[in-house]
């Protein structure tokens, strides 16, 4: 485990908050997986958050884990180095992270190479094998070993393709839906409680005088 100083005041409260949400189950879980996934003779690591941590922080089990979930001779990272110099160790980490997010997983579930190497935030490294396995399974292309079970399925989208014929064809609609409206015309239209204005002279009509009488304040007894 990297070596950190002493945490005071608020970032200790929000580190505990942080280990707080690490899952000792989960990482049971994970470890079966990754180990069973990997094909390879891992090695189980003891139980605990900072055995797990030890046994990821120099980035070879995560290189070996998301090139397992690629065919031969397509894995994303085709040498990984079990140097013990720590930028090889934080670069590898951060091989593994580019190479998950163009396996699909999202930005938002990816975790920083710091909440690995230096055991920052190992809740959200679980959060983010999490997220990887469920892409796994939602790919269901072969590569994936363990039971489905293991993982939520991500719903996928549902995409409808179109000919260039039936593209062209609902852009001929739209033109006629919006030529329907030619030589419309707004003469004889006004606004609202505006009287209309003659058809021959173009003036406002005239008001007719009637002799009905006029009542309200000006009326004279």
């Amino acid at each position: 485990m990297a070596n950190r100083g002493p945490s005071y005041g608020l970032s200790r409260e929000v580190q505990e908050k942080i280990e707080q949400k690490y899952d000792a189950d989960l990482e049971n879980k994970l470890v079966d997986w990754i180990i069973l996934q990997c094909a390879e003779d891992i090695e189980h690591p003891p139980p605990g958050r900072a055995h797990f941590q030890k046994w990821l922080m120099d980035g070879t089990v995560l290189c070996k884990l998301i090139n397992s979930l690629y065919p031969p001779g397509q894995e994303p990272i085709p040498k990984i180095s079990e140097s013990k110099m720590a930028f090889k160790q934080m670069e590898q980490i951060s091989q593994f992270l580019k190479a998950a997010e163009t396996y699909g997983v999202r930005t938002t579930d990816i975790f920083q190479t710091v909440d690995l190497w230096e055991g920052k935030d190992m809740a959200a490294v679980q959060r983010t094998l999490m997220a990887l396995g469920s892409v796994a399974v939602t790919k269901d292309d072969g590569c994936y070993r363990g039971e489905p079970s293991w993982f939520h399925r991500k719903a996928q989208q549902n995409r409808r393709g179109f000919s260039e014929e039936q593209l062209r064809q609902g852009q001929n609609v739209i033109g006629l839906q919006m030529g329907s409206n030619k030589g419309a015309s707004q003469a004889g239209m006004t606004g609202y409680g505006i009287p209309g204005r003659s058809c021959r002279t173009g003036h406002l009509p005239l008001v007719e005088r009637t002799n009905v009488p006029h009542h309200g304040l000006y009326e004279k007894k």
